[in-house]
This record gives C-alpha cells, sequence and structure tokens, in this order.
C-alpha cells in the first residue's frame, strides 16, 4: 500500500498553505488547507479507509512555548499532538484532493467539516490547546494544520497514516477522540502506509 502527495514528498517541508500558523514576526494563522492525498494498491478485502495527522514532536511542557526570550530545548520529552482523524472513508475513495476537507483557520472550530460522503471525522487536539481562550476557544473537528511552537529548537514531523480495514464503517460519532479510533481499528487492519513532512515557525530551524 502507497501513500503520496502532490504537495510535499515525503521527509520534505509542508508549505505553510496547509498549515495553521506561518512565519511572520513571529507568528500568523495560515491557509490550513487540507493536503492532497492519494493512495493505492490496498489489499484485497479492503472495505473503508481511515486517515489520521499525528504529531510526535509536541513539548511535554508548555512552560517555554512561545515566550520571547526563551527558546523549546529540542532534548524536552516530547508528546504526540492529533492534527486530524477521518473514518469510514469509502472503500471506492483513493484520492482528497487539497482543500478538500479544510480551507481556512475556523475560529472555535469546524463543527461539521468536509470529507468523503459517508465519512465521520474526529476532534483534534486544538480543542485542548484553546481551551480558555476567548476568541479560539471551541472544539475543533476535522482537519488543522501543522502550528508548532515558534521558538521550538526541534524540527516538527508530521505523520499521514492511511489505514485499510476490512469493514465498510466503524461505530464511531462525529467528534470521537484518537482513543475511541484505536479501539475501534483494532482487529480490522489489513494494511498501513504513511507519509512524513516536516514544519517549522522557528527561522534558525532547517527545514
Amino acid at each position: 500500500m502507497q501513500l503520496r502527495s502532490d504537495n510535499f514528498n515525503e521527509g520534505e517541508t509542508i508549505p505553510a498553505q496547509f498549515a495553521f500558523g506561518k512565519c511572520a514576526e513571529p507568528f500568523a494563522l495560515s491557509d490550513n488547507h487540507s493536503p492532497h492525498l492519494a493512495w493505492k494498491d490496498a489489499p484485497t478485502g479492503t472495505r473503508s479507509f481511515v486517515i489520521t495527522c499525528i504529531d510526535d514532536d509536541v513539548p511535554s511542557s508548555g512552560e517555554d512555548v512561545n515566550q520571547a526570550g526563551r527558546s523549546v530545548s529540542a532534548d524536552l520529552p516530547r508528546v504526540a499532538f492529533v492534527h486530524w482523524l477521518l473514518a469510514n472513508i469509502p472503500a471506492e475513495c483513493g484520492e482528497l484532493a487539497a482543500g478538500s476537507c479544510s480551507d481556512e483557520v475556523t475560529p472555535r472550530g469546524k463543527l461539521e467539516p468536509y470529507g468523503p460522503p459517508g465519512s465521520v471525522q474526529g476532534v483534534n487536539d486544538f480543542t485542548g490547546w484553546f481551551d480558555g481562550d476567548a476568541d479560539m476557544g471551541g472544539r475543533y473537528l476535522g482537519y488543522d494544520g501543522p502550528c508548532p511552537p515558534w521558538n521550538d529548537e526541534l524540527l516538527h514531523n508530521y505523520h499521514f497514516t492511511i489505514s485499510a480495514l476490512d469493514v465498510p464503517s466503524l461505530p464511531l460519532e462525529r467528534g470521537f477522540n484518537l482513543t475511541e479510533l484505536r479501539a475501534a481499528m483494532e482487529g480490522h487492519v489489513l494494511a498501513e502506509a504513511m507519509l512524513t513532512g516536516t514544519y517549522s515557525l522557528n527561522p534558525d530551524v532547517a527545514g
């Protein structure tokens, strides 16, 4: 099974168009378009697909995050941050056009994000990040792109994964989380493929 994008190759920088934030003295909201994704060679018996996007390089402590005059050490332990959970993609679907699942930053979150017919989308971790923010706080569903700390010394890796399942749908309601998704997928995954792009808002970090 293979996964690719017209917008970036394996290990390359994700263009700012597909990010939530971009560099702008030091930060500004970006276009937040979902990237083009295409997949092929799913195994016989595939009846649906799941897509996830997860950044495993998020600082485990927010003490220095986005603080002027300070930096987030590359040595700081890291945790996962969910950017996209998309389930129940029909088996006949093999491609998502750029911008087809997100085409802007939506303050307070997209409550009914676009997706393939019959699909269902989960909550991403911007929900927790913006909790208590008067302007941005809300429930973020669907795709919201990269927005690493602008003072992070570490280049972030964004893992887009496509999973082929042996069931036509998973018993998930809109707004499910990663734990619920993994529990529902257990025992049903026939194959997976991953595409990893990189992103940084720190001008001193390559990539």
